[in-house]
């Protein structure tokens, strides 16, 4: 399958200039995520920063001394992250390090302030990730304190250890931050993974420019390539709904903003017509009070039934999406169009199935959109009744005014449990290793569909 994808990939990009578009997927981080990291990075970045010392030359004695020096702990009483409109992200950490000197006979323990700051650049490398880097970062380091007021040691002695440190601390700092931006990159690439959709299929998102940054907002254009057995699901330009997503929209509060194109949908849906995921048979029984799909039933309502079937069977509605279903978003809702094709079959238990009649359908559908485990779910209801039309006929006349209510009956619930189940499966959305959405909420606007969420990250969970 790897390989079929690669291939696929590969076919993506030799179509890309010959009139053909993929659906984009527009994610926004807001400033309430960089709050979010600022109180999730603070314990990181406190280990990190628990670096090792160089020995410090004692010469206050008339011997010269090597004396071993260790940082006995890292607080940071304060980390801050904003967006640097484009560039990226600027940190700040205000730092203290308690550090022992291992002096004889009177070691030291000292505190020792360090507001450190550093620019943190965000790029797209040639595979279609995110890609950290520090462009630019220092370390200012305040006077130190002596914890014990009663060591002797003179304030000369501490200027010059606090000079040792300061030298030995200054690059690595900034080494142990870049360190961590660098573990940042290896999350940020499982965003381009494989991830399933159905057992055929996949979806693989890649981010397609340079990201936007403001003052406010970093903003992504994320593009969707769905796979059906390994082939990319591709759709003519004219099918292509741009759309670009204001600011501010929905919850100012959210860590982060989605926007998924209407293109995204039909593609989606296109998808799941080609895989004949949508087909269904629906089968009727004998004596079954709800589930009249019997010829004895028909055969009230079509004499030639009765007349060719004087020995009730049960009956068979075939249904098949030759045509792929057409969804509409409106600002406030959205609707789900089908016209399946019904064949009706009498179900013979010694022969082949017996053709009575087929039908074109048109059913309507609200679309109810939500998201579960980092997947866009949905739910469908009938909008309307559904409308039926002959188009062959093997038993003569058929007054639809008789029939109707009969196979629309039959027909409804086992759709809409079939189309549920589908769509309930949901479509995988942008994420990372451990990374969650937290309390999602699901708007739709003309053309598009917007989805406002927290996040969380937690070890060892994708939802």
């Amino acid at each position: 399958m790897a390989g079929t994808c690669s291939l696929g990939l590969l076919l993506v990009l030799l179509l890309a200039g010959v009139g053909v578009s993929l659906p984009v997927t527009v994610v926004r981080l807001n400033k309430a995520a960089l709050d979010y990291v600022s109180d999730i990075g603070k314990v990181p970045l406190q280990r990190a920063l628990q670096v090792t010392v160089s020995d410090f030359l004692d010469r206050s004695g008339e011997v010269l001394q090597s004396t071993r020096v260790q940082i006995l702990d890292v607080h940071l009483p304060r980390l801050h992250l904003k967006f640097l409109a484009g560039l990226g992200v600027r940190l700040s950490a205000a730092v203290n390090f308690t550090v022992k000197v291992f002096r004889v006979p009177e070691p030291m323990e000292l505190v020792l302030p360090v507001a450190l700051l550093a620019d943190v650049h965000v790029a797209r490398d040639s595979i279609g990730t995110l890609v950290l880097s520090i462009s630019t970062c220092s370390s200012l380091f305040s006077p130190a304190s002596m914890l014990d007021s009663s060591n002797s040691s003179s304030q000369e002695l501490l200027d010059l250890v606090q000079e040792h440190i300061r030298v030995d601390l200054s690059s690595k700092l900034c080494l142990q931050v870049s360190g961590l931006v660098q573990d940042l990159n290896v999350h940020l690439g499982t965003l381009i993974g494989l991830t399933p959709v159905g057992p055929e299929s996949q979806i693989r998102y890649s981010v397609t420019s340079m990201p936007t940054v403001t003052s406010n907002y970093m903003s992504m254009d994320v593009r969707a390539i769905l796979f059906l057995l390994g082939k990319p699901i591709l759709q003519p330009l004219h099918g292509a709904h741009h759309f670009v997503l204001p600011w501010p929209l929905g919850d100012k509060s959210a860590m982060a903003t989605l926007g998924l194109s209407q293109h995204l949908f039909d593609c989606a849906l296109l998808m799941l017509q080609k895989a004949g995921s949508l087909n269904l048979d629906i089968t009727g029984k004998l004596n079954a009070k709800n589930n009249p799909l019997n010829t004895s039933t028909l055969g009230q309502l079509i004499p030639e039934v009765a007349r060719q079937f004087p020995e009730p069977v049960p009956m068979v509605l075939k249904v098949q999406l030759g045509t792929t279903p057409v969804a509409t978003l409106r600002t406030g809702n959205s609707t789900l169009q089908l016209r399946p094709f019904v064949e009706v079959l009498a179900a013979s238990p010694h022969s082949a199935s017996l053709f009575l009649f087929s039908l074109d359908v048109r059913v309507n559908l609200n679309l109810q959109l939500f998201v579960s485990k980092a997947k866009l779910r949905g739910t469908t209801s009938l909008l309307g009744g559904v409308q039926l039309s002959v188009v062959n006929s093997n038993v003569g006349s058929i007054d639809m005014d008789h029939v109707d209510t009969l196979i629309s009956t039959a027909f409804q619930k086992p759709l809409l449990d079939h189309l549920n189940a589908l769509l309930g499966m949901g479509i995988a959305l942008p994420s990372m290793l451990n990374l969650h959405y937290v309390h999602p909420e699901v708007s739709v606007c003309e053309g598009y569909v917007v989805i406002s969420s927290g996040l969380a990250y937690q070890r060892g969970a994708r939802s």
